[in-house]
């Protein structure tokens, strides 16, 4: 039976969970498989050496460290800026997202980490960096 191997179109499913066991992505959820190219960095490095290698139809389980996954938290990556700083049609909350322009005009996709009566920590870590995951895949089908 054929192996997913670097170049590979494959469909997989998935479900990812924290330490604490809780689901934060699940693919059978969304009712159809995640489909993706190997070796083109599409998906974390942990994952995809995870896929590689499996035949259509195996399953594993994997846990990645924060290295193999979203990397680890940087406090660099955050930034405190009083609540008066905010657009006024913004109301801040933990957990809301909000696209920043950078100086260099890139836009940056960040969230709300703390809110307090002045401040707003803002955070440009992704949400799952420096956190262990667990994941169960199933190589559904190995495309081309």
């Amino acid at each position: 039976m054929a192996q997913a191997k670097a170049g590979n179109t494959v469909k997989v499913h998935y479900r990812g969970l924290l330490e604490d066991g809780s689901v934060f992505d699940d693919s059978l959820e969304r009712g159809e498989p995640f489909e993706f190219k190997l070796g083109a960095e599409m998906v974390i490095p942990g994952f995809e050496n995870a896929v590689l290698g499996m035949a259509e139809g195996e399953t594993k389980v994997v846990t990645l460290s924060p290295d193999e996954a979203y990397g680890p938290y940087r406090q660099d990556l955050t930034i405190d800026i009083q609540r008066a700083q905010l657009p006024e049609h913004i109301e801040p909350a933990v957990g809301k997202r909000l696209r920043l322009r950078a100086p260099d005009g890139s836009i940056n996709e960040v969230f709300i980490s703390q809110v307090t009566e002045d401040t707003v920590t803002i955070d440009a870590n992704h949400p799952l960096a420096g956190k262990t995951l667990t994941f169960e895949i199933q190589l559904v089908e190995i495309v081309e």
